[in-house]
């Protein structure tokens, strides 16, 4: 029978928003999947805007490079979006999969959320 507890996003200290660095090639780690093969995180994220102009926010998916692992979301000024609706990713025994992810101007951009961690061993 699986089994699954709520986990902070690992790129959070004690569940804390945090900030996204700007897009130049650096990303911020939001969330580190399991390293278990028979573990899924369920992952959701809200990304808030506290500029006063809008901004792009890219997240790459388990991915450190290419085009398919990247979602974009524009966030207009004093907006929060859901930006991750309880995406999966799978748990990769070589090495975790992680979820970064950066914005249009650095430290605009808060991220909070959590992870569902399902362990179907």
């Amino acid at each position: 029978m699986a089994t699954i507890s709520k986990l902070v996003l690992s790129g959070s200290t004690d569940g804390v928003g945090f900030t996204l660095a700007a897009d130049s090639g650096t990303y911020t780690t939001i969330h580190t999947g399991p390293s278990v093969a028979a573990d899924q995180d369920e992952i959701w994220v809200y990304a808030s805007n506290t500029g006063s102009s809008s901004e792009t926010v890219t997240v790459n998916w388990g991915a450190t490079s290419g085009d398919a692992a990247k979602m974009k979301t524009v966030i207009e000024p004093n907006e929060t979006v859901l930006i991750a609706p309880g995406l999966i990713i799978q748990g990769n025994a070589s090495a975790a999969l992680i979820i970064t992810g950066a914005s249009t101007t650095a430290s605009t951009v808060n991220v909070f959320g959590y992870c569902n961690r399902i362990d179907d061993a």
